[in-house]
């Protein structure tokens, strides 16, 4: 195993990495920012996209010209040629301290997006399903962060936790409808340290990686929830993984520079660094795009 720097970009909060296997592009997000940035998988050809809000999760768009992206204040689309962002729907109009945080697409074209309280105190905010006529449907309430939706490889589990919970949660998924059910505990997670869960995806084996915010540790959980192997980083704040590469068996490990709050730790001078692991004798799945 060989975990290096891919790219030193200084991300304020790195988030959501993306590979695309149709482009062959990683795209990942600096969430406080407002900024999508896309690279080669071994970080060349960097560019980037400024959108007008936080941004907390992107999906590609079916033709490959543009993406979704999650907003601080609702569903919006980003044109890759113009960079212009135009709104779809805003979930929470009347909510001003939720933003839209992190999301994925499901296997018929879905995007999956939680919302979180900005102060991550109260449980305000929702579970989103925005389908490809855009329409938008609310699947779950009362989360204070969300964070790490995922799909089991069989499309017949939804993985999801509320990052202060201390646990990652499971439900039944019924990929025909898009709908969630039985709400359960996948695994607890281990808060010892200060850490919790942030982003995660499931491999091609059906073992979910989730990033231990805080706390420096990559976890793959074996699908009974039990810990099959940790993997420590070089830095504290890492916030979300995904395979890719051609071979899909790169894993690309975002991270922050900047904690949002004051009573988090603070990292050296690879902080903020997007990583790249090589070596793992795993690989992932490829991800879908939006759209029908």
């Amino acid at each position: 195993m060989k975990i290096e720097v891919l790219i030193d970009v200084k991300t304020t909060l790195g988030e959501g990495p993306l590979w695309d296997a149709a482009q062959e592009r990683l795209y990942w997000i600096d969430s406080f920012d407002g900024r999508v940035f896309c690279a080669t998988k071994d970080g060349h050809e960097v560019r980037a996209w400024d959108v007008p809000q936080k941004i907390g999760s992107m999906a590609i768009r079916k033709d490959g010209t543009g993406a979704i992206v999650s907003l601080q204040r609702g569903f919006h689309t980003l044109d890759f040629k113009t960079g212009d962002v135009e709104l779809i729907h805003d979930p929470e109009p009347g909510l001003e301290a939720n933003r839209l945080n992190d999301g994925k697409v499901d296997r018929r074209g879905r995007f999956i997006v939680g919302s979180m309280d900005t102060k991550e105190e109260g449980p305000n905010g929702g579970l989103y399903r925005l389908d490809p006529d855009f329409s938008v449907t609310k699947i779950d309430t009362g989360i204070i962060c969300s964070n790490g939706p995922c799909f089991s490889p069989d499309d017949q589990t939804f993985y999801f936790q509320d990052t202060w919970a201390g646990e990652i949660w499971a439900y039944d998924y019924d990929i025909g409808t898009g709908s969630v059910s039985n709400r359960r505990t996948f695994a607890k997670v281990d808060t010892s340290k200060g850490g919790a869960a942030d982003g995660s995806t499931v491999d091609a084996e059906g073992f979910l990686w989730n990033a231990l915010v805080y706390d420096g540790r990559l976890v793959r959980h074996a699908p009974d929830g039990s810990v099959d192997r940790v993997i420590e980083m070089p830095v504290k704040k890492v916030t979300s993984v995904m395979f890719g590469g051609p071979n899909l068996d790169i894993l690309y490990v975002t991270s922050m520079s900047k904690p949002p709050l004051p009573r988090f730790p603070d990292d050296g001078q690879l902080r903020g660094s997007l990583f790249a692991i090589s070596g793992l004798g795993v690989r992932g799945i490829e991800e879908p795009r939006f759209g029908s």
